[in-house]
């Protein structure tokens, strides 16, 4: 529709999906032209993304956007690729792993698959011969997180209607937002590995870990610049 109308679409310029697609298309370049390349080697590939608060609360995770998107994300089934093999999840939570970030201080967060990672393989460059042992694309968030929304989780397995959904966002809402001046953080990491025999040959990750400022808050910040630059 767009192109019958003459408008043109710029999709995926922003924090994430955005600068975590400048990253990885990075990191496959660095790959292929190192001397470990080799197409016989295991590649895992991460790229985990979260907007987090700057200053950890109970709920482990401040709204700065509308909770109905965060709950109809944890609505979407996803699929990755787990220990060589496709990994089909119906709720994110049931798939939530420990990822250590390579910060300035190295630190520990709760992540999961997010959507549907696959198409992104061909995206970045992965050719179809090699042995990919892992590739997801998904969400960050710290620890604690999947303690403390354990009853949203329940609430998510009923199978609640849209007027539910509201409901449960609009109480998340007046519970769980950024008091004004607040600052946020957002915590991007991008990871390539490739591996022989159990050996890593070669491993890269970037890594963004920004705070809200008196500028704006971090999220926005890195979600709208890079789209106003393209």
């Amino acid at each position: 529709k767009a192109l019958l109308r003459g408008v043109a679409c710029v999709n995926e310029v922003g924090l994430d999906p955005g600068i975590d697609h400048i990253m990885a298309h990075h990191l496959v370049a660095a790959y292929r032209a190192s001397d470990a390349f080799d197409p016989k080697n295991d590649i895992s590939f991460h790229s985990y993304c979260g907007g987090i608060p700057k200053d950890p609360n109970a709920f482990r995770y401040k709204f700065s956007w509308s909770p109905l998107g965060v709950l109809q994300a944890l609505l979407a089934p996803s699929r990755s690729i787990r220990h060589f093999t496709e990994l089909n999840i119906t709720h994110p939570w049931d798939a939530i792993t420990s990822y250590d970030a390579p910060l300035r201080v190295p630190e520990s967060f709760e992540v999961y698959p997010n959507r549907d990672s696959f198409p992104y393989m061909d995206e970045y460059g992965f050719e179809p011969s090699w042995r990919v042992k892992e590739f997801a694309r998904g969400t960050l968030r710290l620890n604690g997180w999947a303690e403390a929304w354990s009853d949203i989780f329940a609430a998510l397995e009923e199978g609640p209607d849209k007027e539910r959904l509201k409901e449960l966002a609009e109480e998340l809402w007046q519970e769980n937002t950024y008091s004004e001046n607040e600052k946020d953080r957002v915590v991007l990491c991008v990871e390539l590995k490739a591996e022989r025999d159990g050996r890593i040959t070669w491993h890269r990750t970037f890594a963004l870990d920004a705070f809200g400022d008196e500028r704006g808050n971090a999220r926005a910040r890195r979600g709208s610049m890079p789209g106003a630059i393209t």
